[in-house]
């Protein structure tokens, strides 16, 4: 067993046009002045990361480990959300998902989607040279507007959308195996990955292939109702990021899981700060330490009701005090006795 790093915390939510959330070097210490070891780098802000640049040069990459380093800090992963998401978009979220591309191709769906394969692989090659081993990202998705099966689906219709899918993320994927790097999809709402069994279906359709990997984030399973630690029992495997976000889930008589269209304040679901949610991040920790998890616990804060900096500043003691320290021998091996077959066969009475 190995114990998890961290903590970590992604930036994403973090990063604004004000000191010191405005460059990576002026975030990198007030990370580091909370505890954090380790960052997660969203790769579409140019105020803290330039992908491109990553991607061409090396001394690029080995100025930004530098300038963490200085802080004590270590990059977690880089993240393509954003890109990611553009890698499949139907066409009734054209408008709204066009703000996460570059101007040059909004407007443009076609462009805009080689826009986005291009984005993930210059990922690809920049999580090399930083030497990562793992990348987070969402699916993108085709076939969320059907979901619900009603009116009923054609047949066919989902098997399509995932053959189309795979068909794109194919080559990203190969890409990703080229540069040594896992792709750890984020399993979301909104994604055609967003539970274990799209992620099967995902997972067929690219041949098992072995750099589609999860990013284990237990807060979108409460608001779904899955259960969360069976999950990792089934997929640990394939478990190579893990975001540590809390939520909660308090149905009533006027909504569910759905939301009735509700701000985020007013769901029954909805993500809170670590410790204030429903998520047993004691079991999570404990099952992730069993299941050998090789990599970060990363803080990704997104609560309806906490200012962020206070659920930064809490969530790092509190994933700091959720690692688990694994231990190198078993608790009764004072009593070890010693053995040989000719004893063991003694005790069988053989």
């Amino acid at each position: 067993m190995r114990t998890i790093k961290g903590p970590g915390i992604f930036l994403a939510q973090f990063a604004g046009d004000a000191a010191p959330f405005n460059s990576l070097a002026n975030i990198a210490a007030w990370a580091a002045d909370l505890g954090f070891k380790g960052v997660q780098i969203p790769s579409w802000d140019a105020r803290l990361f330039n992908l491109r640049l990553a991607a061409e040069s090396r001394d690029y990459a080995q100025e930004v480990t530098g300038t963490l380093a200085t802080h004590g800090l270590a990059v977690t992963e880089l993240s393509t959300h954003l890109q990611g998401q553009l890698v499949a978009v139907h066409p009734a979220y054209d408008a709204q998902f066009d703000g996460f591309a570059d101007p040059s191709v909004r407007g443009d769906p076609a462009a805009r989607q080689v826009w986005a394969v291009e984005q993930m692989r210059l990922a690809a090659r920049a999580s090399a040279n930083l030497g990562l081993a793992g990348h987070a990202t969402f699916s993108g998705a085709l076939a969320w507007p059907y979901l619900y099966p009603w009116p009923q689906r054609p047949s066919g219709l989902v098997e399509e959308a995932f053959a189309e899918l795979a068909r794109r993320w194919r080559p990203i994927l190969d890409a990703f195996d080229d540069a040594g790097v896992d792709v750890c999809f984020e399993l979301h709402p909104g994604e055609d990955l967003h539970d274990g069994a799209t992620f099967e279906r995902f997972l067929d359709a690219v041949g098992q292939h072995r750099r589609a990997n999860i990013l284990f984030d237990p807060s979108h399973f409460v608001l779904q109702q899955l259960d969360y630690l069976a999950f990792i029992d089934i997929y640990h495997e394939r478990i190579r990021a893990f975001h540590v976000k809390d939520a909660e889930f308090r149905p009533n008589g006027r909504s569910g899981v759905y939301g009735g269209y509700q701000n985020w304040i007013d769901r029954p679901g909805r993500f809170r700060s670590l410790g204030d949610g429903q998520v047993d991040f004691k079991a999570v920790f404990s099952k992730m330490a069993a299941y050998d998890y090789p990599n970060w616990a990363v803080l990704e804060w997104e609560c309806a009701l906490k200012h962020p900096e206070d659920g930064a500043r809490e969530g790092a003691r509190f994933i700091q005090d959720h690692i688990i320290r694994v231990t190198e021998r078993a608790f009764d091996d004072f009593a070890d006795a010693g053995g040989d077959t000719a004893l063991n066969r003694r005790l069988l009475g053989l």
